[in-house]
């Protein structure tokens, strides 16, 4: 039987850890592909297109937007930057588990567009002080930066009821282990129309 294409969406706060919970489970998670943006900026030095983002011109993407084919999309600094679904529905069609690192808000809009298959986790620190902690210990952002990322995270937190499961990583092994677990759970979800065949062949089969 060929395997399913699915949507996973991944949320939580700047520092949760999702990339490298996603990095030490993809050997057991099959064939997926990781949602990127589409953006009208240049490619900055060592980007590569297809793998930092999908880099086309203003007039490509604004075709995409009169053909409906993004998600969601915004112009920052006079570029456009967007999730286009075309990419996604390719994925999809191939059988790959489709996965989103997306905010609260991202997570609604695919939730109204594809909540048939789509399931999703909210990946989260134990607590608020171990991300603070996190977030210091990667000395990359500035202060500023850092108290933004806490803030918003508070806000973020709220919504952890919206998804369908929450993993909290508290260690990268445990948080990777559940986090496999909630892949073949997407895999396994029926959309209506695959329900709706399945009882008609339940029914007429003798």
């Amino acid at each position: 039987m060929t395997q399913k294409g699915a949507i996973l969406v991944l949320s939580g706060p700047s520092g949760a850890g999702k990339s490298t919970i996603i990095n030490a489970s993809s050997s057991e998670i099959g064939e997926y592909y990781f949602s990127i943006s589409t953006t009208t900026r240049a490619p900055r030095v060592g980007e590569v297109n297809g793998v930092d983002y999908f880099f086309v011109s203003k007039d490509d993407f604004e075709e995409d937007i009169k053909a409906g084919n993004f998600l969601e999309y915004a112009q920052v600094h006079g570029n456009y930057y967007g999730t286009s679904l075309k990419p996604v529905r390719e994925a999809l069609g191939e059988g790959k588990l489709v996965i989103f690192d997306i905010d609260v808000q991202g997570h609604r809009l695919v939730r109204a567009k594809m909540n048939d298959i789509t399931t999703s986790a909210f990946i989260t620190p134990p607590t608020l002080n171990e991300l603070e902690i996190r977030l210091r210990a990667r000395c990359t952002d500035d202060e500023s930066v850092i108290v933004n990322r806490i803030e918003n995270a508070k806000d973020e937190i709220k919504a952890v009821g919206e998804y369908d499961f929450t993993i909290i990583n508290d260690t990268v092994e445990k948080a990777a282990k559940q986090f496999v677990i909630v892949a073949k759970a997407a895999r396994l979800k029926q959309s209506t129309e695959d329900e709706l065949k399945f009882v008609e062949q339940w029914l007429s089969e003798k």
